[in-house]
């Protein structure tokens, strides 16, 4: 397969990443002649021990490693990473305490609050001691239902300065969606708020945060936050924010609980979609190195970027963020809706806060494009270098459109990971070009493959995205799954030895990865496998489509694929425009790409994070029961699917 190159670095880029640096001190250090990034991260794979250890100095993780750097290193799962070691999560992510910016939040409503590193520390001092107070320690979970905000990112640091649990969500999550996840790590506190804002309207959870408490047995102490100053008094056994940080407290001495390298620091969950949401433990160590790793290396981050993530609190991108302040780098929250009170918004901030790394959803770009919205002409974007996206697969086409109508010397850098692993598999490196519709390369020190239904090694190929060797941030396990074995099933089961990580993708000539959807969303006509982004990359271009979702139907001892589409406000689904995205699809992928029903739906279902769920959409058209729509920000669109005529003929 021939890609077309979209951009590649100018000599002085490459000179002053820090991965060629890492590269350079490696080949000092270790006696190598490692020539350019494929041959680094083939050293990193077949001595990953050698990799993690010299990554560990290298990017001056604080702590005590010990003398051993894995133990059962090829058993998957069962490797133990630095056994020996013991850090601190929050220690290492707030190293900096002097007057450069740490955080600014942005909010819909116009807000903005900035905190130096300094005031960060002083406010982190004083949550921690109160959660002391209240008697929080090492094992213990804090749960937040927050939006992204500074308040969050301190309170984390505070519960994990004390070897606490952090898990959080979103305020948009509904009732039992927060109880599915909340109820099952039994939190001791709860941090919260009164509500908050979303496309123009303040949207109050006192009633909801009232529910959950009252269904929480463990809760013993909230933490509330007046973040929309709704008039109402503080709950019932609640602590207000403002009063635990307020300017006149004397701050007490901020103290960091040494924990071991794989002591639970996170808990985060699965979509929940097909049932309640799994609980998946990370680790502090493994988490902090890879995110290190990530950021110094792979995003080049340096202290005087500008950070900016367009996420919520339930998504593991949030996480993924917070990580940026062990570079010293500023980072900026925004919460709200990202076209409110226009498309351009988040661009607004972009040039006002000289933003330099701008993350975002593949979702969101492709919706950039549909409102005609092109920052390249209406900002300035002097300070932008680089962009990620990450949520969903970025459609060449949408690469076309950052290059054309947003900046055109720019690193893109399409990331692919998970909640699984709180980080990436496949992502950006600022040594590497770009190219359309790939992501740039494999992240160091994971063995990522693709396989064929045989388990063997392909390239050129479509097929199953795997990693083959153990790595440190593999989660510990699932909550409460003592023995194990919902985690082994949920990836090692497919293949020996092996992480399946459900991604349906292909690897190029230049080692590029090109992901087509989810696995367990491929669709099977007549026995041939097709990833659903394949056909949305054709389907979207027509300008008449806003979106559109894919799914196989039983049919006739066979599978039939259906297409869904959202059209622009006031459109029909008319024989035409069927006849035209027919042709569209048939012209540019093949005749088994084309869908033999086409219909129209007024919304397609989603998570709270924003991902379309296939799955929930194919169990509905074949009368089955969706187990968990609490898991859905808009459950009620599932309606539009059922009992469909098109469907019975």
């Amino acid at each position: 397969m021939t890609t077309k190159m979209l951009w590649q670095p100018s000599a002085d880029t490459i000179a002053n990443a820090r991965m060629t640096h890492f590269m350079q001190c490696l080949n000092q250090d270790k006696d190598l002649a490692l020539a350019n990034y494929h041959d680094l991260h083939s050293w990193s794979v077949q001595h990953s021990a050698d990799f993690w250890r010299y990554a560990w100095d290298y990017l001056g993780v604080i702590g005590k490693p010990g003398s051993q750097v894995v133990a059962d290193q090829d058993k998957l799962p069962g490797a133990q990473w630095f056994p020996e070691a013991t850090l601190n999560f929050a220690e290492n992510l707030m190293r900096y305490n002097d007057e450069r910016i740490a955080l600014v939040f942005r909010g819909e409503n116009g807000t903005r609050q900035a905190l130096s590193y300094q005031e960060l520390h002083r406010q982190v001092a004083l949550v921690a001691a109160h959660l002391r107070k209240l008697g929080v320690t090492k094992g213990d979970r804090v749960a937040a239902m927050m939006p992204n905000c500074c308040e969050t990112i301190i309170a984390m640091l505070a519960t994990t300065s004390l070897g606490a649990i952090w898990s959080s969500c979103s305020p948009d999550f509904g009732v039992q969606g927060v109880l599915d996840r909340f109820g099952q790590i039994e939190p001791k506190v709860l941090l919260t708020v009164d509500g908050y804002f979303y496309n123009g309207k303040t949207l109050d959870i006192s009633e909801k945060t009232k529910a959950i408490r009252a269904q929480l047995p463990t809760l013993e102490h909230t933490i509330f936050v007046a973040f929309a100053e709704l008039e109402q008094s503080l709950p019932e056994a609640s602590a207000d924010w403002h009063s635990i940080v307020a300017a006149h407290h004397e701050v007490p001495e901020l103290t960091f609980v040494q924990t071991d390298f794989n002591h639970p620091l996170y808990i985060m969950f699965s979509s929940g979609t097909t049932g309640v949401p799994k609980c998946i433990v990370h680790g502090a160590g493994g988490t902090l190195l890879q995110h290190l790793k990530e950021h110094a290396l792979h995003t080049d981050l340096k202290r005087d970027d500008v950070f900016f993530y367009f996420t919520t609190c339930g998504w593991m991108m949030w996480n993924w963020l917070v990580s940026g302040l062990a570079q010293g780098a500023t980072l900026v929250l925004f919460d709200g809706s990202p076209f409110y009170p226009a498309p351009s918004v988040l661009w607004d901030i972009a040039d006002q806060e000289a933003i330099s790394v701008f993350g975002t959803s593949a979702k969101y770009l492709s919706a950039l494009e549909k409102a005609e919205c092109k920052p390249g002409k209406s900002h300035q974007l002097d300070d932008l270098r680089a962009i990620l996206t990450t949520g969903s697969v970025l459609a060449p086409e949408s690469f076309d459109y950052v290059y054309r109508d947003i900046k055109t010397d720019i690193c893109l850098s399409s990331i692919s990971g998970g909640t699984d692993i709180v980080s990436c598999f496949a992502l950006g490196c600022p040594i590497l070009p770009v190219y359309r519709g790939e992501l740039q390369c494999r992240g160091l020190g994971l063995d990522v493959q693709i396989f064929n239904e045989a388990g063997e090694a392909v390239r050129n190929q479509k097929g199953e995205l795997v990693c083959r060797n153990s790595f440190p941030c593999m989660p510990i396990g699932f909550w409460h799954d003592e023995s194990g074995e919902r985690y082994f099933n949920a990836y090692f089961a497919r293949f020996d030895n092996t992480w399946a990580h459900g991604d349906y993708a292909e690897l190029t000539d230049h080692d590029g990865v090109i992901i087509y959807g989810r696995s367990d969303a491929v669709l099977n006509p007549g026995g041939v496998r097709i990833g659903t982004a394949e056909i949305y990359r054709q389907v979207e271009k027509i300008d008449e489509v806003l979106e559109s979702i894919a799914v196989g139907q039983r049919w006739q001892d066979d599978e039939r694929v259906v297409l869904f589409v959202r059209l622009r406000e006031g459109l029909e689904l008319d024989q035409e425009l069927q006849q035209q995205i027919r042709t569209i699809i048939r012209a540019n992928a093949t005749p088994r790409h084309v869908p033999a029903v086409i219909a129209q739906v007024h919304d397609i279902p989603r998570t709270i994070s924003g991902k379309i769920v296939e799955l929930a959409v194919r169990q509905v058209i074949h009368g089955e029961q969706v187990k968990n729509t609490d898991a859905l920000a808009n459950p009620e669109a599932l309606q539009e699917f059922a009992e469909r005529p098109e469907l019975q003929e």
